[in-house]
């Protein structure tokens, strides 16, 4: 018969993605055996972040601070907002890209089946940027999977509903593929080559 504890810190691992029964069990058995202070590091570190990162008020995106750092920046472009599923998609294209705009965080995609329409992801904040007259470009940079294309379009017709131009990533970005694997000379492409939305 097993800890119960030890049990409790497999199941806990298990909330990760990627990572079943015996990856969790190799992991819990790995930081008890070689990694206890790794582990104290790792407690520390996730409860902090878990206490004090929220989301920003203006992008959604992760922020110690009511507006991150990235929103009360002064030397970014207003007129051009990208809208990204997640704050992976932010990071992948502030490394690989020039762009100097602000970003949306919808922290997901249009997903009815599970239950994620545009009140989870949003939107009504979004409309109410695009309704302040900053905005003159809408940057679209959802994945290109099913629910990726059917959020883009979405998102398409709200920007045109505040005459805003609603432009898109083009080339090199694979059909199906997650922008946050993209490597960065396909994904600075994609972004320096985007088109108008249909």
């Amino acid at each position: 018969m097993s800890s119960p504890l030890l049990e409790q810190l497999i199941e806990a691992f298990r909330v990760l993605p990627g990572v079943g029964q015996k990856s969790a069990q190799r992991m819990a058995y790995h930081v008890l055996e070689r990694e206890r202070a790794g582990g104290q590091r790792l407690a520390d570190a996730l409860a902090a972040a878990v206490d004090r990162i929220g989301n920003c008020e203006r992008c959604r995106d992760f922020s110690e601070t009511p507006v991150c750092p990235t929103c009360s920046s002064a030397s970014r472009d207003v007129h051009q907002l990208c809208v990204v599923e997640s704050p992976a998609d932010r990071l992948a294209i502030e490394q690989a890209t020039g762009y100097r705009g602000l970003y949306y965080v919808l922290q997901g995609r249009l997903s009815p089946l599970d239950g994620i329409g545009p009140a989870e992801l949003g939107l009504d904040r979004l409309a109410s940027r695009l309704a302040e007259g900053e905005v003159s470009e809408l940057i679209v940079a959802t994945n290109p999977t099913v629910e990726g294309e059917a959020t883009a379009h979405y998102l398409g017709q709200l920007a045109r509903q505040y005459k805003v131009r609603p432009s898109r990533p083009t080339h090199g970005v694979p059909l199906g593929g997650e922008l946050e694997y993209v490597d960065r000379g396909t994904l600075s492409h994609a972004f320096g080559s985007r088109s108008e939305m249909s």
